[in-house]
């Protein structure tokens, strides 16, 4: 139980990235960088995407979700930073600060949720691909596209709950440079049993039910694979799957090591660096994941070029 003479702070500090000033300036420059990579390379994405008829399929129609969902994501935690970066006050307000962590985490888990359904297109694309229009109709896209934030705002109202029931009467300096719930438990001044508790169920849960879509996903499609006569059909399948397997490899991977470990001063600021990874850069480079090594996406590019220049 909080102290009846608790006074419930009213703001927050953010401990940023650094405390030096001579690699602000630096790392304002590379993280603008990259948050406006990452607008301009997934609002392009969904840009082609719109306009190329070719690529008006459920592969593409998921894909430019993620684009969309990355933009999100990514807008809830990068200005503020970039914000902070370039000026010496790093306070953000109570309610500003529960109002980032709610979208944060409920854009973070609609993304896994996401990623999931992407396996599960691919999964359907090469294992069933005469049926693949009658599974993976518009209708079902959407339907798992809504799901997943379904899934997330859920999951982000539980745990914003939770966070409310907690009294803050001070130290209000957060080792973090957004707001996420290990953090806010380290500044608590009540117990944070259930809200560590809710935070294991809840993403244990999540990461789990998942990766074992993904995983079952992937199972089916290697024993679909290998069952092909032709080695370009392989090829081919093995090419639609390495871009989303590099992307739920990074994301997961990071999301994980920042999650798993306990919640103390030392491991939270450890955490920074997978935190900035897949906060900022894995947004960033998803864009690119997709974009680089798809011949339809570059044919689409390339004819949507030329269509530009000949009018």
């Amino acid at each position: 139980m909080a102290d009846e003479n608790c006074t419930q702070v009213t703001q927050f500090t953010f401990s940023g990235l650094t405390e030096h000033p001579q690699l602000k300036p630096i790392l304002f420059t590379l993280f603008l960088g990259t948050y406006m990579l990452t607008i301009v390379g997934n609002l392009s994405l969904i840009t082609l995407i719109r306009v190329s008829p070719q690529l008006h399929t459920p592969m593409y129609f998921f894909l430019s979700s993620l684009s969309f969902l990355d933009i999100c994501y990514s807008s809830t935690t990068s200005p503020k930073m970039l914000l902070d970066l370039s000026t010496k006050s790093r306070a953000i307000s109570f309610a500003g600060c529960l109002t980032q962590f709610y979208f944060y985490a409920g854009l973070s888990t609609a993304e896994i949720y996401l990623l999931a359904a992407m396996a599960y297109d691919r999964y359907v694309a090469i294992s069933k691909p005469l049926l693949y229009n009658v599974f993976m109709s518009p209708g079902v896209c959407m339907s798992l596209v809504a799901g997943s934030y379904l899934a997330g705002f859920l999951n982000a109202t539980v745990h914003t709950s939770a966070l409310l029931c907690l009294s803050f009467c001070g130290p209000s300096a957060i080792n973090s440079f957004y707001c996420d719930g290990p953090p806010l438990f380290a500044v608590a001044s009540s117990d944070t049993h259930l809200n560590e508790v809710l935070v294991f169920v809840f993403v244990g849960f999540n990461m789990t039910s998942t990766n074992l879509l993904i995983l079952t996903s992937y199972t089916r499609i290697v024993v679909a694979v290998g069952r092909m006569g032709s080695a370009a059909s392989r090829r081919k399948a093995c090419s639609t799957c390495a871009s989303h397997l590099a992307t739920v490899l990074i994301f997961y991977a990071s999301a994980a090591f920042n999650y798993v470990q306990p919640t103390s001063s030392n491991s939270l600021g450890s955490k920074k660096v997978a935190t900035i990874f897949y906060t900022i850069i894995v947004p960033m480079l998803n864009p690119m994941i997709y974009s680089l090594r798809n011949k339809e996406v570059k044919h689409a590019l390339s004819n949507f070029t030329r269509r530009k220049l000949c009018s």
